[in-house]
């Protein structure tokens, strides 16, 4: 026998007021309200190319690539297709307008906030002991260890010692403050000295330092920060009355 459950809009609007999932959804559609807003009021409009264009482009992100895989996610999705390509439609006018509204302040954005942006590439290793950190670093700057030699008998973590305790590409908001000055005002390749923090004593591998260059996929970055900044400020500026 086969059990049937019936679930009603009360039932979502519920559940979802017990998973306390309320609030982020009433953000959620004042934003869309704010977007559309915004955009019927600076005369945005999407034209049916650009819409098939935008829809072709949702499709293949999400790697719908036959009908049939669309079909099976708006079905998956609770979506008809005129409810999918309104979807579409707000993520075309969200992007126009915040090109419209703050394209133009990209530039001077990124010149203002470029230590923001430059990246490092670093390898650490996390002691407890603050003597040992110290002869380590003295005992690399004499070329009697290297910092991999470190690396694989001081790192517990597997997956960590296997790269050599290499931390990825990252910006100066990704450090913690006290580590981030010293590693941003290094000239690498250089080991930096040992920095006490309250993970233990970090020794510090500073590879490279990477200059920002503004090119498109940094622009890009810029403009939705922007714009989601904008959007936050006006959230907090509206009065949302919520009728339940």
């Amino acid at each position: 026998m086969t059990n049937i459950f019936i679930i009603s809009p009360e039932d979502i609007l519920y559940q979802m007021k017990l998973s306390c999932q309320l609030p982020d959804m009433i953000a959620a559609i004042a934003t869309r309200k704010i977007i559309t807003d915004a955009a019927d009021q600076v005369g945005i409009k999407i034209q049916s190319k650009e819409l098939q264009q935008a829809a072709d482009n949702m499709r293949l992100l999400k790697k719908l690539v036959k009908a049939k895989d669309t079909e099976i996610w708006l079905e998956k999705h609770y979506l008809s297709l005129n409810e999918f390509k309104k979807l579409v439609e707000i993520s075309l006018l969200s992007a126009k307008l915040a090109h419209h509204l703050l394209a133009e302040q990209v530039e001077p954005f990124f010149f203002t906030h470029q230590l923001d942006y430059v990246k490092s590439i670093t390898y650490e290793v996390i002691l407890d002991d603050e003597d040992l950190a110290w002869q380590l670093f003295y005992a690399i700057q004499e070329n009697k260890i290297s910092f991999p030699d470190i690396a694989q008998q001081y790192i517990k973590e597997p997956e960590l010692r296997r790269v050599g305790g290499y931390c990825g590409i990252r910006c100066r908001g990704d450090f913690i403050p006290e580590i981030a000055a010293y590693v941003f005002t290094a000239h690498p390749p250089k080991i930096i000295k040992p920095i006490l923090t309250h993970k233990g004593v970090h020794l510090i591998w500073v590879e490279e330092i990477i200059q920002p260059h503004l090119d498109e996929v940094l622009r890009c970055k810029i403009l939705r920060d922007l714009f989601a900044a904008w959007l936050q400020q006006q959230l907090e500026e509206i009065k949302l009355v919520v009728q339940i």
